[in-house]
């Protein structure tokens, strides 16, 4: 699948649901989608910027960012460079941005 070609709306669909984040071959992270955001957009682009955002059930441990492998049976997989957010009261949150 072709990142440049995606938009929220081909996520909308999958929000609260849980993905795979696969951080290498031995380590796999299931990881439920829990935020969309339209971004402003600043540029003359097509596709309008937005964000997406993961929470993994990590509670002390996190990956730094990097680009890792997202797997979903329907979406297939993305390769998606994601950034730490920070813990909230379930887990780690990690957000990848569409620009």
């Amino acid at each position: 699948m072709d990142i440049a070609l995606l938009t929220l709306n081909d996520f909308n669909a999958f929000l609260n649901k849980i993905f795979t984040i696969q951080i290498s071959d031995e380590i796999q992270l299931n990881a439920e989608l829990v935020e969309l955001t339209q971004l402003n957009n600043y540029s003359s682009l097509e596709r309008e910027p937005f964000s997406i955002v993961f929470r993994t059930e990590q509670k002390t441990e996190y990956y730094q960012q990097g680009i890792f492998t997202i797997v979903h049976p329907q979406k297939g997989n993305l390769d998606l460079f994601l950034s730490p957010l920070g813990f909230d009261s379930v887990g780690m949150k990690y957000e990848a941005i569409f620009s």
